[in-house]
């Protein structure tokens, strides 16, 4: 659990990590790569470390190169497994982008169904439908697909879903297309930077991939990917959390390693909202390249109409943090997200910490308040939880999250991060809320001993 002691501006320098929702599928490609994939920049969370013990029982060798930031390198030492159990799939909705890989690299595949986050429906029929059009036999039986291609088919495969695109889908089935026969060509593909970032990486391995950050990615497939050196791009969420820390303390914080050209719809909005947001010159490689982003508190927040949706919208992935800015707004604000309507786990528990907030059909509705309290609250989800740090550090007195587990599967030392910049949070161990079953049940452990 973190106990935060809220209520203080964040003012200083920090650097992004890398991305990882990039750094998952880019380590699942290494089953169909015949070398040694070195990347560097890979961010040290818990989905990383699931993901390397999931491949390891895929015959894949993962070690950490200590002289480089970030540095990993995998290579497929065997190929002879090709089940992907559930107790390790569960843990992280990028369990399945191993699916498209091992079912390329060793011709069958069975793949646990994945777990991760509970932030609404979130289906694979995508994934299924396009590796079936690739040649695929699929099945889902036990809790496990079953897949079987002698060798995939080049295949005209749409993407196109209820909400959108699917990123997981769409890097699944480009890292197998690449190693099928003949053409493969996706539409109302995703153009998200992770994709894009997937893609520079396949065909640094020997791919041919080209229309990376269109609906319409090309794919003539290859008879073999070879090893390859890749850096791991910056993380836009973990950026645009930061950003957002500085504008809800009414701080000064500058993001190094990042990039702006991943965020721009997410630093209008701070703009928009009043923040003064200092960005890279468009001119030249700059704005295209690493770069440093500032964000400075400039008031009090104006209220808004947020709308998340697929890239280059404004993330589903910083909805959540958005929203606890949003709850300190003057006005009403309404917050839309077009990816997963149901994401808002968080409101209730922001709520607890003073905040107004009532749903009206698919939309949230915020009334800002000039200030929170600290308050106990529970983590729901990976970014449910960076949206309760930020208003807890925003918030007078003392908040206590509890399930910060959900948060180190996605962050690098956030509270470190975060700490550096002037906020006061100790990670400590859970301790149960007086009056809570686990309560209960401790006192009644304790009377009997």
């Amino acid at each position: 659990m973190f106990v935060i002691s809220g209520g203080r501006p964040l003012c200083g320098v920090v650097s992004a990590s890398g991305s990882k929702n990039a750094a998952l599928p880019i380590m699942a490609a290494s089953l169909v790569c015949s070398g040694q994939l070195r990347l560097s920049r890979v961010p040290d969370v818990v989905d990383v470390h699931s993901l390397r013990k999931l491949l390891a029982t895929l015959g894949v060798r993962s070690t950490i190169t200590a002289d480089e930031p970030g540095g990993m390198t995998l290579e497929a030492t065997s190929q002879k497994h090709h089940v992907a159990g559930y107790e390790l799939v569960r843990k992280m909705r990028a369990g399945i982008c191993v699916l498209g890989p091992l079912l390329a690299s060793r011709g069958h595949a069975r793949v646990s169904l994945p777990g991760g986050c509970n932030i609404g429906h979130r289906p694979i029929d995508l994934h299924l439908r396009g590796l079936s059009a690739l040649g695929a036999d699929l099945r889902v039986e036990n809790g496990y697909v079953v897949a079987e291609a002698d060798r995939l088919r080049g295949a005209e495969v749409n993407l196109a879903g209820p909400h959108g695109s699917t990123v997981t889908g769409t890097c699944n089935i480009m890292t197998a297309a690449a190693l099928a026969s003949g053409r493969t060509v996706i539409t109302s593909a995703a153009c998200e930077p992770e994709v894009i970032d997937l893609g520079h990486c396949l065909n640094r391995m020997g791919g041919n991939i080209s229309g990376l950050g269109t609906p319409v990615i090309e794919i003539d497939g290859v008879d073999q990917l070879a090893g390859a050196t890749h850096e791991v791009i910056p993380d836009r969420i973990e950026t645009g959390t930061l950003l957002i820390a500085a504008a809800i303390t009414g701080g000064d914080v500058t993001v190094l390693d990042a990039r702006a050209d991943h965020l721009v719809q997410t630093t209008n909005l701070l703009q928009h909202l009043g923040v003064c947001v200092q960005l890279p010159s468009s001119s030249g490689d700059a704005h295209r390249g690493t770069c440093e982003i500032r964000a400075r508190a400039n008031g009090r927040i104006r209220a808004a109409h947020v709308v998340a949706g697929p890239y280059p919208g404004v993330p589903t992935d910083l909805q959540a943090q958005l929203m606890a800015l949003l709850c300190i707004a003057h006005g009403s604000s309404t917050v839309v997200d077009r990816v997963f309507p149901d994401r808002f786990l968080h409101a209730a528990e922001l709520m607890r910490l003073g905040a107004r907030i009532h749903r009206r059909g698919d939309s949230a509705v915020i009334d800002g308040v000039a200030r929170l309290g600290g308050a106990n609250v529970m983590a729901g989800d990976l970014r449910a939880s960076a949206a309760l740090v930020l208003a807890g550090l925003a918030a007078e007195g003392h908040t206590e999250i509890r399930r910060i587990y959900h948060l180190d599967r996605g962050y690098e030392q956030l509270e470190t991060k975060l700490n550096g910049l002037g906020a006061r949070i100790t990670r400590t161990d859970d301790t149960p809320e007086p009056g809570s079953p686990h309560w209960r049940r401790q006192r009644r452990t304790a009377s009997t001993t």
